[in-house]
């Protein structure tokens, strides 16, 4: 493969692009803890940060790459700055007791097996797979249960390639940690695709299939083919697929120069190009706007937008992060500039480190606010603050006031945007206002209502 990322031998040659002839060609090297001392980057930090980072991050999971850190992070800016605090493990996202209990460990040289048991004890109370993951999304066929799916919402079916499960770097918030700690029980994974073709011949209902994981892009692209090219044949005509990733903003040499860069470009080609009759979807997790700016990202959005497929931006509003309006707005506009389509603004799930990253309800919904009014329609595709919780995706549409003198109630207006129940969808509900709620769990039905009316739905669960 030439410099400009193309594959000199390939019968088949992509859409015509920029050139690339001026970005680096780097091999993919996962940092994780151990190898951070080695980069020029750790003598800068304050020992403070060093010490947190390395405790931390034995509990909660850390990996990042070189493209991170040398092209995202602006060190001048350390530890405020909002790449570092997406990607670095700070003291405050565990309690004081907690944080005390692994330092003291490696202080006094416990061992591997001792710092796990107490590891695992902490991960347990953070909990780990929140919104009925483990207990209501895991499908079954013939009394079986499939670990390596999830299957919520009527039309669409998770699947979780199992040499998928990691990323190229991890977000220091993600609600997908447990897949990466190795706590027992609590991985999803799929060998094969074959239970997920099976269970969609027993569901003619579903229509999409959403690749996730970790991060199926980081897996080599002959892998990747060998779980959906089935998924092409004339059978499954219905289905359309998504792949959900953050490589495009992590490592986006994976859509340029990595060896296979080209195939798997073919592969989202042979998915959702030109005549194909189907809907390839990238969902790319892109949490600020630096993410857009380096010219090897947008290099690979420019290839992925080539083949057909169309990419699709979500992001959780994550508090040290992205907690400003200008902040989504500069990231909506790039974004459209380059062909994205902004899709989601989420509400930080309530698991892991929440307690750090969280931001009132209130709050989201103002930020969001004005974002939104502050761009055009072209990014108003945005749907949010968008809470995934038990019953479904719960949208915060606004605050009203019900009734008049002192009978008047202020409330959040609401919405399931998805359900587990169909027959919940856009059926707005209100809920008393509170200023400092976080979560769905915390806000009470408002004129006095026991419950909410998902909560009386045969899907509504324990």
């Amino acid at each position: 493969m030439d410099r400009s990322g193309y594959s000199s031998q390939s019968s088949r040659s992509l859409p015509t692009l920029p050139t690339l002839t001026t970005l680096q060609t780097p091999r993919y090297r996962a940092i994780t803890r151990t190898g951070l001392r080695r980069t020029r980057q750790w003598e800068s930090l304050d020992p403070a940060l060093q010490r947190a980072n390395d405790v931390v991050s034995r509990v909660l999971p850390f990996k990042t790459n070189a493209y991170v850190m040398d092209e995202l992070i602006d060190w001048s800016r350390v530890p405020d700055d909002p790449i570092y605090q997406l990607t670095f493990l700070q003291q405050e996202m565990l309690d004081p007791e907690a944080f005390a209990r692994i330092a003291g460990l490696l202080d006094t040289g416990a061992d591997s097996a001792a710092l796990k048991s107490a590891a695992d004890e902490l991960r347990l109370g953070l909990n780990p797979h929140p919104g009925g993951q483990l207990s209501h999304n895991v499908p079954s066929l013939d009394g079986r249960p499939l670990p390596g799916l999830q299957h919520k919402y009527r039309e669409t079916l998770l699947l979780f390639p199992s040499a998928g499960q990691t990323c190229h770097a991890y977000c220091s918030f993600c609600f997908r940690w447990p897949q990466f700690v190795g706590l027992d029980g609590y991985k999803f994974s799929a060998r094969t695709s074959e239970d997920a073709l099976d269970y969609i011949r027993a569901h003619p209902e579903i229509t999409d299939v959403l690749v996730t994981g970790g991060d199926p892009l980081t897996m080599s692209a002959a892998s990747l083919r060998r779980y959906l090219e089935p998924l092409l044949s004339p059978e499954f005509a219905h289905i359309d697929i998504r792949i959900g990733t953050k490589s495009l903003a992590y490592w986006p040499h994976r859509f340029t120069s990595d060896p296979d860069a080209d195939a798997l470009l073919r592969l989202f080609e042979d998915i959702g190009g030109a005549g194909t009759g189907r809907h390839l979807a990238i969902m790319g997790h892109y949490n600020h706007p630096r993410e857009l700016s380096t010219p090897t990202a947008q290099a690979a959005i420019a290839r992925v937008r080539a083949t057909g497929a169309q990419i699709r931006m979500q992001s959780p509003i994550v508090r040290h992060i992205n907690d400003d309006p200008e902040t989504w707005a500069t990231l909506w506009r790039q974004g459209v500039r380059l062909g994205c389509v902004p899709y989601y603004m989420f509400v930080e799930r309530d698991t892991g480190p929440r307690a750090y990253f969280e931001l009132p309800l209130a709050r989201a919904l103002e930020i969001f606010r004005a974002a939104y009014t502050s761009v055009s329609g072209l990014c108003r595709t945005v749907r949010g603050p968008s809470m995934s919780a038990f019953p479904g995706k719960v949208c915060i549409e606004g605050v009203a006031t019900l009734g008049q003198g002192p009978e008047a109630e202020r409330v959040f207006v609401l919405q399931l945007l998805q359900a587990r129940d169909p027959s919940l969808v856009r059926q707005p509900f209100f809920a008393t206002y509170d200023p400092e709620a976080t979560w769905l769990g915390q806000l009470k039905p408002a004129q006095g209502a026991e419950r909410f009316f998902f909560e009386d739905s045969d899907e509504a669960g324990a």
